[in-house]
């Protein structure tokens, strides 16, 4: 990499390391371009130039917590024998991330703004595909492996998304302890139902 592209690089990673702090601290809403002009010293033209937008910043950072949730998964993973366990392990997986990062209830206040232009609209559908994407290979592993009923794979993986992260909205507030208990009964119930 030459020196021009590693001094850009450099500025990006500077810009997103202090715009997670302000977003940490101030929330999404209330940090502007102009707190994160002030926190890195660059100015707003060259905010815009590697991000495109506030919106753009921020994705960014949720990207980046994407990928080292995934890192961690997949360090995880081969500890689960059986499609089963690896449901009970990524609930506990999600717990332990969400409870300890401290974007977590940022992501949230910045999913419920309903202001996004497309392209910011266009990332976050592909993001939701990719949980979605990641959801039907488990779950057609288990399918394969015969340890989950033949079905509609794409539909029980957007049923299992939507329980974990509606799950998440209601235990921002709960104890460890009980988040945990909260996703296993749901992984319980994704798996055996409540009908008797």
């Amino acid at each position: 990499m030459n020196k021009k592209k590693q001094q850009s690089e450099h500025t990006k990673e500077k810009i997103a390391d202090a715009s997670r702090l302000l977003f940490i601290k101030k929330g999404y809403n209330a940090t502007s371009i102009g707190d994160i002009v002030k926190a890195t010293g660059c100015s707003a033209g060259n905010i815009y130039y590697h991000f495109k937008s506030k919106e753009g910043l921020f994705l960014y950072l949720v990207e980046e917590w994407d990928n080292e949730w995934e890192e961690k998964w997949l360090t995880k993973e081969p500890l689960y024998y059986t499609t089963i366990d690896k449901l009970y392990g990524l609930a506990e997986h999600l717990v332990v991330e969400q409870l300890n990062h401290p974007l977590a209830k940022v992501i949230d206040e910045f999913f419920n703004n309903s202001e996004k232009v497309s392209d910011v609209q266009n990332r976050i559908e592909e993001m939701v595909k990719g949980y979605v994407d990641f959801n039907k290979q488990l779950l057609q592993r288990g399918i394969d492996q015969g340890e989950l009923k033949d079905m509609d794979v794409t539909g029980i993986a957007i049923i299992l998304d939507s329980l974990l992260y509606g799950l998440s909205q209601h235990t921002f507030s709960m104890k460890r302890e009980d988040t945990l208990a909260a996703y296993r009964l749901a992984v319980d119930v994704f798996l055996h139902g409540v009908a008797k």
